[in-house]
């Protein structure tokens, strides 16, 4: 069985074939929920290409929702509604979009008219922007403790797939870096986009613009299909080679976890596969 997961605010998401299931550490005990997987999710998870656009508004708003509601466990007067969740995601894609799409476009312009250069300006920019986030936020107290449970996360799910008991002692025998992960496909995101606006090109600003936003399914279709592949074929150079950003960047997305976030984190993996 294949699985996998997101770090949450002192919790861990962990999402099977057939079911999603949420742990959250509160006090001195955990509390776990979980839901049965969207049949939207199940019914295209076997249809090549589709599956990525699919899984990733899926993922979007799985995590999303699963983000507020352990942040709301952590806080019980606070009340999330389904508009919360809905507001909170179009925010973060216009700022997504503004950070990773718009300004990288703007550089590029500066810099360069040049096709090939331009567009391996943009690229090289955009990967730089997502790396400087991510150490920027990690001096976060509470993003490390995410990035904890990121690296508990990855560890129970590694454990689960060599089939040993869930214990704490053999969880902690495993890596925090994981092929599967959320920020390798990012990763891979970034570096397929590159290739595909090489080849997509024109001359105006702001069909560029509209363009790298309306080929967001195709890339991450394509970004999906190639994480699904070389997390089977770890040995392949090539494949090495182009999974080896996101795993150097899961060395900053993913902290070793102490004995309670593993403790979470198994809860979920118990859960989203009994």
């Amino acid at each position: 069985m294949e699985i996998g997961g997101q770090a949450l605010i002192e919790g861990v998401m962990i999402k099977s074939k057939e079911k999603i299931a949420i742990s959250v550490r509160k006090k001195d005990k955990i509390k776990t929920i979980s839901q049965p997987t969207s049949k939207l999710s199940k019914k295209f998870s076997k249809i090549p290409f589709l599956r990525g656009i699919v899984v990733l508004i899926d993922t979007i708003y799985i995590g999303t929702k699963a983000l507020m509601y352990s942040a709301k466990e952590q806080d019980e007067e606070e009340e999330i509604s389904n508009k919360q969740i809905a507001i909170t995601t179009i925010i973060s894609f216009i700022m997504a979009i503004g950070l990773f799409v718009f300004l990288p476009l703007i550089i590029s312009k500066l810099l360069t008219e040049n096709r090939f250069l331009f567009n391996l300006f943009d690229g090289i920019i955009r990967i730089m922007i997502f790396i400087l986030y991510i150490i920027v936020i990690s001096f976060s107290k509470e993003v490390r403790r995410i990035f904890q449970y990121h690296g508990a996360e990855h560890m129970s799910i590694h454990c689960f797939e060599k089939k040993e008991p869930l214990t704490v002692k053999n969880v902690r025998n495993y890596p925090t870096i994981h092929p599967r992960c959320g920020t390798s496909f990012i990763a891979i995101v970034l570096i397929i986009s590159i290739i595909v606006f090489s080849v997509v090109w024109h001359s105006n600003f702001i069909i560029k613009f509209l363009q790298r936003i309306i080929l967001i399914p195709i890339i991450a279709s394509l970004s999906y299909e190639l994480l699904k592949f070389s997390s089977k074929h770890q040995n392949n150079l090539i494949i090495k080679t182009i999974s080896s950003p996101g795993l150097l960047i899961q060395k900053i997305t993913t902290q070793i976890p102490d004995d309670d976030q593993i403790e979470v984190a198994i809860e979920a993996v118990k859960e989203a596969t009994s």
